[in-house]
């Protein structure tokens, strides 16, 4: 057997273990939702009761799916202008300067930090600061998440769009500053459009890594299974309640926080497809 055909051997197995992996996930995902959803049926999805009490146990999921929602869609936003500005700082207007390299190691340190660390620093500093502002709930609740959400993916963000910013081909620029056109005309009429399905892409992702977030939220949301009727109340997200009551939970609860995984799973699998159906139809 040459080279050629053993390269071509272990990328297949390489390919199928991955896939077998994956499917592995789902099949047990599955498995383990399933006598929550025999209980409760679809209602799961749309229910926005809670109650663990042994002989009257309810499970519903919507609480949840609103936090994880409320408070990515949240983060989203804040970070988008601050991480496509520091993008276009590093990637453009101050590139290969010595201020662009300190500044763009130190974004790709802060997107490698863990997401505890993040949680830490939420706690013992951002949420006082808050408190001292008249923030209620002690600190704790959605906006708190959102802010610590949005500070934990810019780096991510901002990594991510400073690469494809820089991947735009040196004759696309210089042919439009031979026309002419301003610094600024540049950035946002050749730069940016050669570049939006990167920097799109890199938002889907860094809106991926929100979605999933754990310790960081599970921290500072105030972690109340009760659909967040504001900003400033606390709630719970899909990941977040996983991890306070997974270790504690048997029975029909333990596959209704599995169920609660298996949503998550699938809405992060959306999310992504979704994504790259708009970055298709924007190339």
């Amino acid at each position: 057997m040459n080279s050629d055909k053993i390269t071509k051997v272990i990328l297949l197995l390489s390919s199928f273990i991955i896939l077998f992996v994956a499917g592995g996930m789902v099949f047990s995902l599955v498995k383990g939702a399933i006598p929550a959803f025999k209980t409760f049926g679809a209602g799961f999805v749309f229910s926005n009761t809670w109650n663990p009490t042994q002989g009257s146990e309810n499970y519903g999921a919507l609480p949840f799916i609103a936090g994880t929602v409320i408070t990515s869609v949240t983060a989203l936003l804040i970070s988008l202008p601050l991480s496509f500005s520091a993008s276009l700082f590093l990637g453009e207007y101050y590139r290969g300067t010595r201020m662009a390299k300190v500044l763009g190691t130190m974004v790709d340190l802060l997107a490698g930090i863990p997401s505890i660390v993040y949680g830490l620093w939420g706690f013992y500093v951002l949420r006082p600061f808050l408190v001292e502002l008249g923030l209620p709930n002690q600190g704790f609740g959605v906006f708190t998440a959102s802010i610590i959400l949005a500070i934990m993916i810019i780096p991510y963000a901002t990594s991510l769009s400073n690469e494809i910013i820089m991947m735009v081909p040196n004759e696309l620029k210089e042919a439009a500053y031979s026309l002419g056109a301003t610094k600024s005309e540049v950035v946002f009429n050749v730069i940016v459009p050669s570049a939006r399905s990167g920097i799109i892409a890199g938002y889907i992702l860094s809106f991926g890594r929100a979605l999933g977030e754990t310790m960081a939220v599970t921290m500072l949301i105030g972690n109340a299974n009760v659909i967040p009727d504001g900003f400033f109340s606390t709630g719970n997200t899909m990941a977040s309640v996983i991890a306070n009551q997974f270790g504690e939970a048997d029975g029909l609860k333990l596959s209704s926080l599995i169920a609660i995984g298996l949503l998550l799973f699938l809405i992060t699998g959306v999310i992504n497809a979704v994504g790259k159906f708009i970055i298709k139809k924007l190339n």
